[in-house]
């Protein structure tokens, strides 16, 4: 334990919020400004920015400022900074700002929360960024992929005022600032502190690692997961807090405390440990636990780690004196059926049998209803789990056709709903590319950004299914793959999802051409017909594929049925 480190609660925090005349001022003086509409990250970055959490920024990084973080991970006052916090807009908006000028910040329901003083703009080069801060140009990377899929190409920099921080009203008694939190530590006699990064929920062997770590440098803990953003496909931080909240009476009253953190994750690996370190000394922290491949984004398209499995303990430990917090490491542990306990990797003596399950086999066990054992997870961890996800048979779930037209996609889908309503339990929604376009988007085109608009809307109306418990057939043509993988991220978040690719041959598709369609197309009389003018992307990613050209609409129906059972979406529970 490096007792020089321990400095209880923290340096000097920014204060960002204006007092309330000068709050009336900025709110008299924004009706002649230009507005910007945050996003969920930049709602995430301007809270901990008004709140102290990312003291000592004092707003929105400058050009300059970006490119000394992104380039030695140093502000340019010299001060220690991982990860640039920028304010991207779209062009148009840009061009109406010049150097000097100001732009109220707004949640999504219109209330300003803050004003940006404009003293710098550029336009950002997403490759470079990408290269630099995350190490990496691979999409299966979410910030990196989050970077390429966003149209605010615009970065804008400057000084922050606060009228307000964003709303929550969720978890309110567990939502602390920085000074807040100091102040409680102080009414506790709290002096070390030991902070617990995390955005899964705890099972038995997260506990044992905060019990180690409190013990080995005799320090209270703080349970201190990330609400804001975290990795597509986590588990949605309601559930997660129920489950923090299940495991506090595991720890010694009087020892550890539950506090969340509305941080927005980059998934950066090392970078981001850094960050994380430096946030947690601003709540007032002096140590910190860093694991296993802390923030990682997971593996990369040739299945090698985007970051190395300690590279983020060993990034904190050498900056450990100059962050003035201690950096307490810990391997991945196990659970050793003989012991009856959890070890450390290093700790498992030779020859002894180990037990663990790695988070996709949960995610199997919750969707078939098999069993989550007791050396696992706590019970009541279990079932806050189970209510949640429930057994695949008991979930919503959307199946997605996608092919040419006249494939059989609307015929399978009816004959799909057909079997769905006779077997019963769960209603059945069928959104069809023609009643689409008659009933959602009437006013919509066939141009590339209004067949996107499209798709995005079937795949709203299907993720609300889905996430309700319904099923939803989607039969639409659904030609561009990015398009169809965001609609997939979004009903799996809910549910399930399965993309079946009506594979049936362009020739097939034309002698089946009722409308005459493809006809006008080839003389040039439609414009941007899919697979004639304009290309049809075939999906990589299909649950299943299917070629009517020697099918039936039945038989066709029915592989996809088969393939629900086998999933364990339809038919009796998995045992």
């Amino acid at each position: 334990m490096a007792d020089h480190l321990i400095q209880p609660h923290g340096g000097p925090l920014v204060n960002l919020i204006a007092d309330r005349d000068r709050q009336e001022e900025l709110r008299s003086a924004s009706r002649d400004w230009p507005s910007w509409t945050l996003t969920h990250r930049q709602l995430c970055d301007l809270e901990l920015l008004l709140n102290g959490a990312f003291s000592p920024l004092t707003g929105f990084m400058t050009h300059a400022a970006y490119e000394r973080v992104c380039r030695e991970m140093r502000l340019p006052d010299g001060t220690l900074w991982p990860l640039p916090i920028t304010l991207d807009v779209t062009p148009d908006v840009a061009d109406q700002l010049a150097i000097g000028d100001q732009l109220a910040l707004r949640d999504p329901e219109g209330v300003m929360l803050a004003v940006l003083h404009v003293e710098d703009r550029w336009q950002l080069d997403r490759e470079e960024k990408a290269k630099r801060v995350y190490g990496t140009l691979d999409r299966r990377h979410p910030a990196v992929a989050h970077l390429f899929e966003r149209p605010n190409v615009v970065a804008l920099g400057g000084r922050v005022e606060g009228l307000q921080p964003p709303a929550h009203y969720d978890f309110v008694e567990l939502r602390h600032t920085p000074g807040q939190l100091r102040r409680h530590f102080t009414r506790l006699g709290w002096r070390r502190v030991v902070a617990f990064q995390t955005r899964n929920p705890m099972h038995r062997a997260h506990v044992e690692i905060t019990l180690r770590a409190a013990k080995e440098i005799e320090a209270n803990l703080l349970i201190h997961p990330v609400v804001g953003m975290t990795k597509p496909g986590d588990v949605d931080h309601y559930t997660r807090v129920r489950c923090y909240q299940a495991v506090l009476k595991r720890y010694p009253q009087h020892t550890t405390m539950l506090s969340l953190l509305p941080l927005a994750m980059r998934m950066a690996g090392p970078r981001e440990a850094l960050l994380h370190a430096i946030v947690r000394k601003n709540y007032g922290c002096n140590a910190f636990i860093v694991g296993r491949d802390h923030a990682g984004p997971g593996v990369d398209r040739s299945g090698t780690p985007f970051y190395g499995p300690y590279d983020a303990q060993e990034l904190v430990r050498k900056h450990e004196q100059e962050l003035g917090i201690t950096m307490v490491p810990f391997r991945r542990m196990v659970y050793v059926e003989d012991r009856g306990a959890y070890l450390t990797e290093d700790e498992v003596p030779e020859g002894a049998r180990v037990l663990s399950i790695s988070g996709s086999e949960l995610r199997d066990r919750l969707a078939l209803g098999h069993e989550l054992p007791e050396w696992f997870t706590y019970p009541e961890v279990a079932e806050e789990l189970r209510r949640t996800y429930p057994p695949r048979h008991r979930q919503g779930f959307t199946v997605f056709f996608t092919g040419l037209s006249g494939a059989g996609k609307s015929t399978i889908a009816n004959v799909l709903m057909v079997k769905l309503l006779e077997m019963g339990g769960r209603p059945v929604t069928l959104l069809d590319g023609d009643i689409v376009r008659k009933n959602l988007s009437s006013e919509l085109g066939f141009s590339k950004e209004h067949r996107d608009l499209n798709i995005r809307r079937i795949g709203f109306v299907a993720s609300e299914i889905t996430k309700n418990g319904g099923i939803a057939i989607c039969a639409p043509i659904a030609p561009y793959d990015r398009v169809r993988k965001e609609v997939r991220r979004a009903i799996e978040a809910g549910g399930g999802f399965i993309l079946v690719h009506v594979a049936t041959p362009l020739e097939v598709c034309e002698t089946r051409d009722r409308k005459g369609l493809y006809a006008k197309a080839r003389a040039g009389l439609i414009k941007e017909f899919t697979g004639i003018s304009d290309p049809y992307e075939v999906p990589d990613d299909a649950d299943l594929t299917i070629d009517t050209a020697d099918m039936t609409p039945e038989e066709s129906a029915q592989r996809v049925l088969l393939h629900l059972e086998r999933e364990g979406y339809v038919g009796p529970p998995a045992p």
